[in-house]
């Protein structure tokens, strides 16, 4: 059962999605890169939702 009870866990990936919107570190290094990789990031997961959203709204709606 712990097994099981494991490979649902979804605590570290719900907790990546508070993370990445949240104020950076200034302890950690950051150059262009990084950051432009982060905002890229942030605006696939923004679409990403979007899009769920969308698609819940059309299988409810039509």
């Amino acid at each position: 059962m712990s097994k099981l009870k494991e490979q649902f866990k979804l605590g570290e990936a719900f907790s990546y999605f508070f993370r990445i919107f949240s104020k950076a570190d200034p302890s950690k290094p950051s150059n262009f890169n990084i950051k432009t990789m982060h905002f890229i990031n942030k605006i696939s997961i923004l679409m990403f939702l979007m899009c769920i959203c969308v698609m819940i709204y059309r299988a409810f709606f039509r």
